[in-house]
């Protein structure tokens, strides 16, 4: 999902340079959505992780 925002935004700058203002604003939108996304997606699973104990070490060696 990161690659798409990225890819997004890359699209925008691009658009922008060529002249292309509406797209640019369209790309750099749907970029926006994505991190996000992104970003609320990737807060829930650390909280589910940090609630479900897998995160936590043990001490032993592997």
């Amino acid at each position: 999902m990161i690659r798409a925002a990225i890819a997004f935004f890359v699209l925008a700058i691009v658009a922008y340079v060529l002249g292309a203002a509406g797209i640019a604003g369209l790309s750099m939108e749907i970029g926006k959505i994505l991190v996000g996304v992104f970003i609320v997606l990737a807060i829930i699973s650390y909280v589910g992780s940090l609630l479900s104990g897998s995160g936590k070490k043990t001490g032993r060696l592997p």
